[in-house]
Parts: C-alpha cells; structure tokens; sequence
C-alpha cells in the first residue's frame, strides 16, 4: 500500500493484484490522473482518496454484494458516508479497478492500458464527486468532464467513433 499526495490531498493506493505492475510508474498514473480530473471537477471538498487495484474475480464479489451483479465490471465507486470519521477527516471514498476487464476493454479499442486506466480513474473520482449517467443529459455532462481532464494528460477522446 502506497500513500501519495497531490495538492494537499493523500492518496491511498493499493495494489492487490501483481497484474497492474505491467504500468510502469502506477503511483505516477495516479497522481497525474487525479489531478487532471480535480481540476475538471470539485464540488465535494476532502483531503483523502483511495483507490484499489484488483482483479477480476475480487471485483466479481463486490458487485454482486453491492450491486447485485453477479459479474466483473471495469470501475466501482465507493462514497464515504457521513460518518462521525467522515466529518474529521474529509475522506471522499474509494475507487476499485479490476485489472482483467479493464485490459481486455483497452484490447478491444485498441487503446494502451495505461489511458483506459487513467480514462475509468477519472470515472470513477467523478462519480465519487456526485456525477451519474443515469439518464442522457448526466450522461453527457459526465462525459464531457472526463473528456476536459483527459485532454489535459493528453489522451484523446474516448468517446469519438472511428
């Protein structure tokens, strides 16, 4: 487990699965990754994040038990709730990532694995922040946050169709 910091807020990383040591400078990816992302969109001020990057089969289990799916998915968010903790210390909550699914999604849109992770890091902080898809118009102004700090590390669009 890995502590960062980027503009006074900690970051705690944990990698679960060897997998992800195939991107070199992790640490570096997420820091980077984040502040683009902080810098697109800040409407929950807090001082601490963690992110946990897992395989597939662990993400299996959380999505059944907290969503009801029975299956993989590439990026769970977790919100803090307000907690006694909570109001101490501003966590915002936690980003899961599974390795699996998110190199075989980077695979089939022929993208390197270091920008899908950056891309679903992204995601996954906004959703944290409070931003949904649910229906079109969250849809899009979620998108168009993920494009605006993507485009600050210089990773393209994702959503364009060839």
């Amino acid at each position: 487990m890995a502590t960062l910091s980027v503009n006074k807020i900690e970051i705690d990383t944990d990698v679960r699965d060897a997998k992800w040591q195939i991107i070199s400078e992790l640490d570096g990816l997420v820091k980077t990754t984040l502040s683009a992302a902080m810098s697109e969109h800040m409407s929950r001020p807090f001082t601490e994040i963690s992110l946990l990057f897992t395989d597939d089969a662990h993400m299996r289990s959380l999505n059944r038990d907290y969503r009801g799916q029975d299956k993989p998915t590439n990026v769970l968010s977790f919100p803090t709730q307000n907690t006694v903790r909570a109001l101490i210390v501003p966590v915002l909550g936690d980003i899961v990532l599974a390795f699996e699914t998110i190199e075989h999604e980077a695979e089939l849109r022929s993208i390197s694995l270091a920008d899908h992770t950056a891309h679903l890091i992204i995601h996954g902080y906004l959703h944290l922040q409070g931003l949904d898809h649910q229906n079109h118009e969250e849809e899009k102004a979620m998108e168009t946050c993920e494009i605006n700090a993507l485009q600050h590390l210089g990773i393209a669009n994702p959503y364009v169709k060839d």
